[in-house]
């Protein structure tokens, strides 16, 4: 019996031969993230030491612009399931390019910086799910892992770069920063217009494609809970470990730490794609909810090596549970994979909404605490007592549908036992 490509190799065979339209949406799901973390990560100091607005009303506009980025994504689904792809993918990138350039002509008129930053969220909202589906449309489902994995090391690598590559500008000089990315997107626009249009939908015989569908119809409903249960806690440390590292180690360390995530997404998740995939779910969730759970109680000590050790824990349990629901939502659902990835990117933005709100509550109760550790050990609790609930949801909720099998091309996958072959 053959031996099962393992690592790196198994990797490459599961991406190869990779067509050359898909090498430009890998590279383009790096440019993206690169141009849009050139300027987005720097907006709460741009706003208010630039454009003079004071903090409260910078913290309403992220909040809202953050919801927007995350749970339009349901909306862009829906819209590449009824216009196709590639239209949807083009459509979001003039609309994020129309954003970046209105923050050139919010360095005139301050007010616009609000409208550019929302509008630049939205192309996000429609982006993302288009080109997720795009980047697994025909696609077999064991390959599927790799792909997605791909695309996120290609994400987290231009969201690690673009902070680097700004930072020196952004407020010195941010009229050649903001041209240069508008024409940067205007570029990746460009040539998404040459790629292959493809059909919104991946055919599967028996999926309904009615289209007065509602927006959350054939939801895969445990995936979804879990998508927004893995956001809600993960948000905790992506809202709130700023704040907590800079003040016991410095900016510079925070950075590192940063980078350090960003690369263990870029590495390691491509070459656990597989085993990931043959996890079964439950395992899949115990694991990945026990690394925020470890990673959180971690960083409660607060020193330099906590903070890097519990960063680490945490993006280790993340890289299981974000990939791991997405796989487990498609292979659940009978909608179109855009739809899917719109869905479950709702399910985000619900879950680092709750965070937003509710973490920024516990941290404060924390501080008047005079111990801001206690926000991480609240944190890790929530980690352990929460998941459990996911049982409950699974009993209660309708059994989800069975995958496709088309008569004679079923294959076996011990992680989630029948899938639909191609």
């Amino acid at each position: 019996m053959a031996e099962r490509p393992t690592g790196d190799a198994g990797l490459r065979s599961a991406l190869l031969p990779l067509a050359g339209p898909l090498r430009f949406l890998l590279l383009s799901s790096f440019l993206i993230p690169l141009g849009s973390f050139m300027v987005l990560p720097f907006m709460s100091v741009f706003l208010h030491e630039r454009l003079g607005m004071g903090l409260g009303a910078v913290g309403v506009v992220l909040a809202a612009a953050s919801l927007v980025q995350f749970s339009g994504g349901i909306v862009g689904g829906v819209l590449a399931d009824r216009v196709g792809l590639r239209r949807t993918m083009m459509w979001a990138l003039v609309v994020r390019t129309a954003g970046f350039a209105a923050f050139v002509a919010a360095l005139r008129w301050p007010p616009v910086a609000v409208a550019a930053l929302i509008l630049t969220c939205c192309g996000a909202a429609l982006y993302l799910p288009a080109n997720k589906a795009y980047l697994v449309h025909g696609v077999d489902e064991a390959r599927r892992p790799a792909f997605l994995s791909a695309g996120n090391a290609a994400l987290n690598a231009g969201m690690a770069v673009g902070p680097l590559v700004a930072g020196p500008f952004v407020l010195s000089s941010p009229g050649p920063l903001f041209l240069g990315v508008t024409v940067l997107f205007a570029v990746v626009a460009v040539g998404h217009a040459r790629l292959p249009a493809t059909g919104a939908r991946e055919e599967r015989p028996g999926d309904a494609r009615a289209s007065g569908q509602g927006l959350l119809t054939g939801v895969a409903v445990l995936p979804f809970v879990a998508n927004g249960l893995a956001f809600y806690l993960y948000f905790h440390f992506q809202h709130y470990l700023a704040v907590y590292a800079v003040e016991r180690a410095s900016s510079e360390f925070y950075s590192l730490v940063l980078l350090a995530c960003f690369a263990l997404v870029i590495v390691v998740q491509p070459l656990a794609s597989g085993a990931i995939r043959r996890m079964r779910y439950p395992v899949a969730l115990a694991a990945g909810y026990a690394g925020l759970a470890a990673g959180m109680a971690v960083l409660a000590s607060g020193t330099r090596t906590a903070l890097l050790a519990g960063g680490v824990l945490i993006t280790l349990g993340d890289i299981v549970l974000f990939l791991k629901n997405d796989l487990e939502a498609l292979r659940r659902s009978r909608r179109s994979a855009a739809v899917v990835f719109g869905q479950q990117r709702l399910a985000a933005g619900l879950g680092a909404c709750a965070s937003g709100v509710l973490g920024g509550q516990l941290y404060g109760f924390g501080e008047r605490a005079g111990d801001t550790g206690w926000f991480w050990l609240l944190a890790a609790a929530q980690c352990v007592l929460l998941p459990p609930l996911l049982a409950l949801t699974g009993r209660t909720a309708a059994r989800p549908a069975r995958p496709h099998r088309r008569e004679g091309t079923t294959t076996t996958d011990g992680a989630n036992g029948r899938v639909p072959g191609r």
